[in-house]
């Protein structure tokens, strides 16, 4: 009986980590793709001889696997939540 109540705890506080930290991976992903795009309209303003002050800014990464990652970690997060019950609180003995 110990192991199964340790393994709803693994999974719930699991489920409970992942996502947030989902969340942020795909918030990290939506800040470098904006800034990319921020990058691309400095270098074409530049080029048609405006000068604006973003010439610091360079591409920030690879957002794509950023955002890929954290909808992983968001839906796996989700999933084990679900599974682990934790909606209805700690499993009772049948």
């Amino acid at each position: 009986m110990a192991v199964k109540k340790i393994r709803w705890y693994v999974k719930a506080q699991l489920g409970v980590l992942l996502l947030p930290a989902g969340l942020c991976l795909f918030g990290e992903a939506v800040i470098r793709k904006g800034l990319e795009e921020l990058a691309k309209r400095a270098d074409l303003a530049s080029q048609a001889g405006a000068s604006l002050p973003l010439r610091f800014l360079h591409a920030p990464g690879p957002w794509f696997w950023y955002g890929t990652f954290g909808l992983i970690l968001i839906n796996a997060g989700v999933g084990l939540m679900i599974e682990s019950g934790l909606l209805r609180g700690y499993p009772r003995q049948p």
